[in-house]
């Protein structure tokens, strides 16, 4: 699970996305219930545009009575979207974001100890990682806020992915599930944020191990 990523400026988001819209985003690191941006499908378009949103990394779900959720909602697992409370609701609705990431971070625990790696592309474009977004309005100020999740999928399998966050004794080595975040290529944008639940679904993939740069990171 990441907990800590590098969102990408907005005159880069400008020139990798094209979203309808500018906001002033400095990009920077991002931790839980922090402010990051995101891409999303325009809500009033009726055809189909893309908007840039700043939001709370951390999903409020619907049913929430404060935007200041202390329990984690920073990830969500892919498998469980159509189960789990906080997230079902965004999910039918379509509400699928993109999260334009320099880079993110994942322990690595190989020595025994916690070593941080750093996951960049190695064609040095920015990360389109998978997520999903909510608006949560206070019903006592009228305030809107916006949020969103990180999606991820299980690692176990995976050649390098399998190889961060600390190990279970209690379960074997295929047996771990290991988080791993998706992107979403360039191609396949539009079939995310604008297709259909079994179109995304397809999408739900670890990034192969060609197009990842990664290793200790002086954080």
């Amino acid at each position: 699970m990441c907990n800590l990523y590098g969102s990408t400026r907005e005159d880069a988001i400008q020139k990798y996305w094209r979203p309808r819209n500018s906001v002033a985003w400095p990009g920077g690191f991002v931790g839980p219930r922090k402010p990051g941006a995101f891409l999303r499908r325009a809500n009033d378009d009726p055809s189909y545009s893309r908007e840039l949103v700043i939001g709370r990394w951390g999903l409020i779900p619907w049913f929430s009575k404060t935007a200041d959720i202390k329990y984690a909602t920073n990830n969500a697992r892919s498998e469980e979207l159509a189960q789990k409370a906080s997230f079902k609701l965004p999910w039918a609705r379509g509400q699928r974001c993109i999260i334009p990431a320099d880079w993110f971070d994942e322990p690595n625990w190989e020595s025994g100890k916690n070593e941080w790696w750093r996951f960049r592309r190695a064609d040095g474009d920015p990360w389109g990682l998978a997520g999903i977004w909510a608006t949560w309005t206070d019903k006592a100020s009228g305030e809107i806020h916006e949020s969103y999740t990180m999606l991820t999928a299980n690692a176990d399998a995976h050649p390098l992915m399998r190889r961060m966050h600390k190990p279970d004794p209690k379960l074997g080595p295929d047996d771990q599930d290991k988080r791993s975040v998706i992107s979403i290529e360039q191609a396949d944008v539009d079939q995310w944020l604008a297709g259909t639940v079994s179109e995304a679904l397809k999408l739900l993939k670890v990034p192969p191990v060609e197009i990842i740069a990664a290793g200790p990171s002086s954080r």
